[in-house]
C-alpha cells in the first residue's frame, strides 16, 4: 500500500479528553481505571469511562442522535483543533472527497436498553425511540459524518474488538483506488449494560484493575472511548518527519467464536500482512502495542505470535491497564497511543502489570519511558478471530 499521512489525530477516553492528558497518562504511567459505578450495574469489577459525557449536549440541529455514543463521539471531535483540520481538508478536497470510516461494537445499544424500561404493556418500546439515530451500528458513522459536514462514502465496521483498527484499512483502499482524497477514521464504544453483563458471564471481567502478561491476571476491564483520524494522501510538499500510516495487515482464523486461536495463528499472519504492506521485515519494528487484554487465553496466544515473528528484540506491552479495554474503539485510541509512542520517543507503560507470567516469551516491557522510535506496531484481535495490525512511521523512515 502507499503510504498515507496522519494529518491529524486526537482521541477521549478515561485518561482525560485530547492528546494532552493522554501524553500526560503515557508519561506517569497511571492506571485511570475506577471501579464501575455504571448505571445499575452491580459487579465488582472496574471500568475505564469517559468523564462528562452525560452532561454534553449534541449541536442543534442533530438532538435526534442523542444516545451515550454519539456524545461520546462529539466530546471526541471538540479536541485538539480537529474538527478545524478536517474543515481545512475539506476546503483542499471537496465534502464529497472525503469518506467517513467508523468503527463501533456495541454502538448506542444503551439507547435500546434504556428505551426497554419505558416499553408499554404490551412489549413495545416508546415512540420516541428512535432506533436509525441511536442504537443501529451505523448511526456514530452517520452523525460524524453530518457533523463534519462530508458527502463522501460513509462507512461502519463492526468486528468487535478490531472494528477501529480495520477502518484503517478500508480507507487505505478507497485513497489507493482514487476514490477520495482524504479520510476521517476512528472508533467510538461507550459503557452499556449488555457488555458489561455479557462479559460477565463469559467469566471474561477482573475484579481489579486488568493486568496483561501478569502471571495472575484474570480477566479484562472494560473502558469506553472516542479517537479520530485524519488521513490524507502524501503530497508533494510532505515532509520526511510527517508521521504516517505505513501499512495494514487483516485475517480471520474463525477459530472460535470467543477465544483466540491458541497459537495466535490468525494474529500472526496479521502481523506479517502488515509488514509486507509496509514492505518491511520484523526487524523494523521497535515497539508493538498488543492487543493484550489480561485474560489467560488471549495474553498467551498472543505471545506465541508477537515472540514467534519478532523473538526477543522488540519492545512489546499493553495500554489496556491504563484505558481498559474499549472493545469497538480499541483499535483507534490504541492507534493514537502508538502514535504518541512515536511522536514522543517514549514508550508507554503498562500499569497493573506486576510479575510478568515466565511462560511469555516476548520482551514485555512493563515501565515504560523514553526511547529511540522509528517504526510502531498496533495489535487489534477480535472475536471471531477477526485481526487487524496497523504499523506507524515516518515517511522519512519507510523502507
Amino acid at each position: 500500500m502507499h503510504p498515507v499521512i496522519l494529518s491529524a489525530y486526537t482521541m477521549a477516553s478515561c485518561l482525560g479528553r485530547g492528546l494532552g492528558p493522554t501524553r500526560a497518562a503515557m508519561r506517569d504511567g497511571a492506571s485511570r481505571l475506577i471501579p464501575c459505578r455504571f448505571e445499575t450495574v452491580d459487579l465488582e469489577t472496574y471500568v475505564g469511562e469517559i468523564e462528562g459525557v452525560d452532561a454534553q449536549v449534541l449541536p442543534a440541529g442533530l438532538r435526534h442522535f442523542d444516545c451515550r455514543n454519539n456524545r461520546a463521539a462529539e466530546v471526541g471531535l471538540m479536541q485538539d483543533g480537529f474538527v478545524e483540520a478536517v474543515e481545512g481538508a475539506r476546503r483542499r478536497h471537496g465534502a464529497a472527497r472525503i469518506g467517513v470510516f467508523m468503527g463501533t461494537s456495541t454502538a448506542g445499544i444503551l439507547q435500546t436498553e434504556l428505551a426497554y424500561r419505558r416499553r408499554a404493556a404490551d412489549g413495545s418500546l416508546p415512540a420516541d425511540f428512535d432506533y436509525a439515530h441511536t442504537h443501529s451500528t451505523f448511526s456514530v458513522g452517520d452523525y460524524v459524518r453530518t457533523r463534519l459536514g462530508l458527502a463522501g462514502p460513509g462507512v461502519v465496521v463492526s468486528t468487535a474488538c478490531s472494528s477501529s483498527a480495520k477502518v484503517f484499512a478500508n480507507a487505505a483502499r478507497f485513497l489507493d483506488a482514487g476514490l477520495i482524497d482524504a479520510a476521517v477514521v476512528g472508533g467510538v464504544d461507550t459503557l452499556c449494560l449488555t457488555t458489561l453483563y455479557g462479559f460477565n458471564s463469559l467469566q471474561l471481567l477482573s475484579t481489579q484493575p486488568c493486568r496483561p502478561y501478569d502471571e495472575q491476571r484474570d480477566g479484562i476491564s472494560i473502558g469506553e472511548a472516542a479517537a479520530f483520524f485524519l488521513l490524507e494522501r502524501v503530497g508533494d510538499g510532505a515532509s520526511p518527519q510527517s508521521l504516517a500510516l505505513l501499512g495494514v495487515g487483516e485475517s480471520c482464523d474463525a477459530y472460535h467464536m470467543s477465544s483466540p486461536h491458541p497459537e495466535g495463528l490468525g494474529a500472526r499472519i496479521a502481523m506479517e500482512a502488515a509488514l509486507a504492506a509496509a514492505a518491511m521485515g520484523a526487524r523494523g519494528i521497535d515497539y508493538v502495542n498488543l492487543h493484550g487484554t489480561g485474560t489467560p487465553s488471549n495474553d498467551a496466544a498472543e505471545d506465541r505470535a508477537v515472540s514467534g515473528l519478532f523473538g526477543h528484540d522488540v519492545l512489546v506491552n499493553s495500554t489496556k491497564g491504563m484505558t481498559g479495554h474499549a472493545l469497538g474503539a480499541a483499535g483507534a485510541a490504541e492507534a493514537v497511543i502508538s502514535v504518541l509512542a512515536l511522536a514522543e520517543g517514549w514508550v508507554p507503560a503498562s500499569p497493573g502489570t506486576r510479575t510478568i507470567d515466565p511462560a511469555l516469551k516476548a520482551r514485555y516491557e512493563v515501565a515504560g519511558g523514553p526511547r529511540a522510535l522509528r517504526r510502531v506496531m498496533s495489535n487489534s484481535f477480535g472475536f471471531g478471530g477477526s485481526n487487524c495490525s496497523l504499523v506507524f512511521g515516518r515517511l522519512g523512515t519507510a523502507p
